[in-house]
């Protein structure tokens, strides 16, 4: 155990400062008059193989120029992110642009679980046909209960923190160039995740398609 007092020396010594988290804001615009799906997922984050459950959500970025909306679908086998895309409306065109890569790259048979929150781009009509040609089964989040998605509220979180996005620190170039290497280059094949054994998700996948 260490004391919180040497902690703190110990910080002060290597010209360390606490980060906090920056308040809550929330993307999440409902329109009572769209389609609700059930919750089918029930924060059972497990997945037995690839392309069983897809997890998707919004968050957003303060840029030196307003904000980026980054939109990710991530697949709960591996925790890999097989989608993603930045625009600077939050419109459905933007989960709609990161669907469609994870549709591309993953090429997916029916019957996987789309599972998001009640976010008016979700339960839109384009959206809702996109999934439909998928053959996917959407499903969403109890109402007002991130903790429905949290891997992905986890996600957020963890890209927010190493890049040190909670603050307007790039332009909307050199955010995106910034996430692309994040989530391509760093966490899908090289960051450590502890639910997959310290294997990074690309590893992960490649491990057990080497023992199948």
């Amino acid at each position: 155990m260490v004391s919180r007092q040497r902690t703190g020396r110990l910080m002060r010594t290597a010209n360390l400062k606490v980060r906090c988290k920056r308040k809550f804001r929330t993307t999440t615009k409902v329109k009572s008059t769209h389609p609700i799906a059930e919750n089918m997922l029930a924060r059972d984050f497990r997945a037995d193989r690839p392309n069983q459950k897809w997890v998707t959500d919004i968050t957003d970025l303060p840029i030196t120029e307003g904000w980026l909306y980054l939109a990710t679908v991530m697949d709960l086998y591996s925790r890999k992110i097989v989608g993603w895309a930045l625009d600077e409306r939050l419109q459905t065109p933007l989960v709609a642009a990161a669907l469609e890569m994870a549709k591309q790259r993953r090429k997916p048979g029916s019957g996987v679980l789309h599972h998001s929150d009640r976010g008016s781009q979700y339960t839109s009509e384009v959206y809702r046909q996109a999934l439909e040609r998928l053959e996917a089964v959407q499903r969403m989040s109890h109402k007002g209960e991130c903790w429905d998605n949290a891997v992905q509220e986890s996600f957020f979180a963890t890209i927010k923190t190493e890049l040190e996005l909670d603050k307007a620190r790039w332009n909307r170039a050199q955010t995106r160039r910034a996430v692309f290497e994040w989530i391509e280059v760093f966490y899908n094949c090289q960051r450590p995740h502890s639910s997959l054994g310290y294997l990074s998700p690309e590893a992960f996948e490649q491990r057990a398609a080497n023992l199948n």
